[in-house]
């Protein structure tokens, strides 16, 4: 009988820090440890948790004996071999260190040792003495006199435990004792499966079929809102349960998640795991042990989820695939889109990309064969589309001689709606009240001190905000540029759009959806959970309002600004433009009632604008199509962008023109433009220069950006000097 094998003596673990290599630690005597396995080391002068990567490797004999033991090993299910796969994937895929990668496939909260008493904090009473800007964002987020957990507080405001805690002291804050979370809900057994449509059908067989297939397909559900696409996914999820697989359910926005897991629960109960940014560690980290267990096997959530550890992996559905909030800004850089489909293609998973306006890249890959398009081309019921009118902002002011916010058929067609009982959206598409502060006499804007941009004007809280690094001020007495005391106020944003309501609507019941009134994870499901229940007449807000949302009386969608987004220095400019005035003119007329949109623009010929209230779709993809094979945009090639950053100008131009020189011959398929100013030439106290590369081939994109960051390491530049975003959506 052949004797047990030994333990490795030297493995390689991975630890989640922004680091890309390895580390090589014994194994003690005793200790049995396998790729996968979850392990505390020594890491300088603590104690790290890391994942044990590889075994049976043989560091350099000098350095052998100066290796140090593995601590201990976790008490929980190990990284599965496809996942630890996966990681290696995506670090390669967008050039990011693995270690960073792989803290997203871990989260790191579910680690933490058992359950704590969880503290919650609200408002009591009397103003601190002392307003500081750190408790000024406190005091704002907890302004609704409800009670938060204090971790999800200190996040939110940006602060640390101890601002709680000073207020805590002073009395103007209470400390309570959170109750647990409830346990999850058991399937609804009065729930009612609706019946299909014809369309419904054909595409829920199709996908059933993908789905019994077993094996890597990706899928293009094309369907105009309103055409019930969120059943034909719940069908394929059954399927896929049925089948003994387990499902990855992506949205683009946290708060699409309480609605859909409503759907879920009463669906599929607790086989169901909700996972999003806006829980605390713990929070998600109890979701994220049901679903290494086994005991979910639905996880449904925003980009983060795409690394859930679900088991047997068979279907992944991304809703809304065209929307930006897939794409990660910071490191790792991925897009939650692209990358579950690398994942559906490493676990042989059926992906579903999903859709009223399909990404470019997306509908492209049906016409290269990479995908398969299944369309709903009309809403459940036979229910008609909206009918979509253009105001001609530039004829309005002739005519009226004012620059009002509200053109007359508006104002008129929202007093109509409120006396017929109706409800209406209004989107503008910009937050705060007015876009910024400027100076009659030397035309100079109040600017951020740590950013090159306009800080907003926020009425409500009576300060200047910067959108960027949220840097606030009081609006100077002066301009701090001549001296002058004649500054006024320019632009308009959702505060200012909500005032006017006020005003011109005295008895309508309003209320305002963006991320300044959403200060708290269940904010957002009180406000449009309002709305949906006749609380409020009149919803106002951003992109936030556009997305998902099936509130059955409304009637009357308005878009005060519709050129906000034509304006920015970015390719995919009129695509987001086009997109988002389709998907929140989808929120009209969903039920029995028929819909009617109303776009104030001042460029009502714009293919973008024109298209959209068309809502021609084929046409728009064909303009644009146009546009990007004469540029070489993507689809037709790849493409990334190479931010070098630094605090002084000097350096940030010395080294980016040292790329320049290394990028002189590009070579063969490649192109490389600039470098050039960002189009936010300082941001958060950094100078910022960029160069855009345009490849034919994706490994040939790799390989030069490779050479960038070997060069960066090489040369010892600062770790945050050089930012590499393969395929970026922002050029800002």
């Amino acid at each position: 009988m052949n004797s047990p094998r030994q333990s490795p003596r030297i493995v390689d673990v991975l630890v989640p820090i922004a680091l890309d290599h390895t580390y090589s630690y014994r194994v003690p005597d005793g200790m049995e440890v396998a790729p996968g396995d979850v392990v505390s080391i020594p890491l300088g002068p603590r104690d790290a948790m890391g994942v044990v990567w590889a075994t049976d490797t043989t560091p350099e004999p000098r350095l052998h004996n100066r290796l140090k033991d593995i601590g201990e090993k976790f008490g929980v299910p190990p990284l599965r071999a496809e996942l630890r796969g996966f990681v290696d994937w995506v670090a390669n895929y967008t050039l990011s260190a693995r270690g960073m990668v792989l803290r997203m496939a871990l989260r790191m909260g579910e680690h933490l040792g058992p359950e704590r008493v969880r503290l919650g904090v609200r408002l009591a009473g009397p103003a601190p003495g002392r307003v500081t800007p750190a408790r000024r964002r406190l005091l704002a987020v907890l302004a609704d006199g409800l009670l938060h957990a204090k971790s999800d507080a200190v996040h939110e405001a940006g602060v640390s435990a101890s601002v709680v805690d000073g207020l805590v002291d002073e009395g103007t804050l209470t400390v309570e004792v959170l109750p647990k979370p409830p346990p999850p809900p058991a399937p609804d057994p009065a729930y009612a499966v609706p019946d299909f449509s014809p369309q419904q059908g054909e595409a829920a067989a199709a996908l059933r079929a993908l789905v019994d297939g077993a094996v890597f397909r990706v899928a293009l559900l094309d369907g105009v809102t309103g055409s019930g696409k969120t059943e034909v996914y719940l069908n394929a999820i059954e399927n896929a349960l049925a089948a003994g697989r387990g499902v990855l359910m992506l949205v683009p926005e946290i708060g699409l998640t309480p609605a859909m897991a409503g759907q879920f629960h009463a669906r599929f109960g607790d086989r169901v795991a909700i996972l999003h940014s806006a829980f605390n560690d713990r929070e998600r980290a109890a979701q994220w042990r049901r679903l290494r267990a086994g005991e979910a096997l639905v996880a449904v959530g925003t980009r983060s989820a795409v690394f859930a550890p679900v088991r047997n992996l068979g279907l992944i559905v991304v809703d809304e695939e065209h929307d930006g909030s897939y794409k990660q800004e910071e490191t790792p850089r991925y897009n939650g889109r692209d990358v579950a489909i690398l994942r559906g293609r490493e676990e042989g998973a059926c992906v579903v990309l999903g859709s009223a306006t399909p990404s470019l890249e997306s509908r492209y890959n049906v016409e290269r064969g990479k995908s398969q398009l299944l369309e709903l081309p009309e809403r459940v019921g036979e229910r008609p589309m909206p009918r979509v009118e253009r105001i001609d902002m530039r004829e309005e002011f002739l005519e009226t001689r004012s620059n009002a916010l509200f053109s007359r058929r508006l104002v008129q067609a929202v007093q109509a709606k409120l006396e017929a009982g109706e409800q209406v959206m209004l989107l503008m598409n910009r937050r705060g009240f007015s876009s910024a502060v400027a100076c009659r006499s030397c035309g100079e804007r109040i600017q951020c001190v740590n950013c090159a941009v306009p800080m907003t004007w926020h009425k409500r809280d009576q300060r200047l905000l910067c959108h960027y690094c949220n840097y606030a001020a009081r609006v100077p007495a002066r301009c701090p540029h001549c001296n002058s005391e004649h500054l006024y106020f320019l632009g308009s944003g959702s505060e200012r759009v909500e005032e006017e309501l006020h005003r011109h609507f005295a008895g309508a019941r309003i209320a305002r959806l963006d991320r300044d009134t959403v200060t708290g994870k269940h904010k957002y499901e009180e406000i449009l959970g309002g709305f949906r229940h006749g609380s409020f007449d009149i919803l106002v807000g951003t992109q936030m309002i556009a997305k998902g949302h099936d509130i059955p009386n409304v009637t009357l969608v308005g878009v005060v600004n519709a050129d906000i987004g034509l304006g920015v220095p970015d390719f995919r400019a009129a695509e987001r433009t086009f997109q988002l005035l389709t998907q929140v003119a989808g929120r009209a007329g969903r039920h029995l009632l028929p819909g009617v949109v109303l776009v104030q623009t001042s460029n009502p010929d714009h293919y973008a604008i024109r298209c959209a209230a068309e809502q021609d779709y084929a046409r728009f993809y064909d303009k644009e199509l146009e546009f990007r094979r004469a540029m070489r945009y993507p689809p037709f090639s790849a493409l990334a962008n190479v931010m070098v950053r630094a605090p002084a100008q000097e350096d940030a131009l010395r080294m980016s023109g040292v790329l320049a020189g290394l990028l002189k011959d590009p070579g063969e398929g490649l192109k490389a433009l600039g470098p050039a100013e960002a189009p936010v030439p300082r941001l958060k106290n950094e100078f910022r220069y960029q160069m855009l590369l345009k490849a034919r081939s994706r490994p040939e994109l790799n390989k030069t950006l490779q050479r960038l960051q070997r060069h960066a390491l090489d040369e010892k530049w600062p770790a945050t000097a050089l930012v590499v975003d393969v395929d970026p959506l922002n050029l800002l």
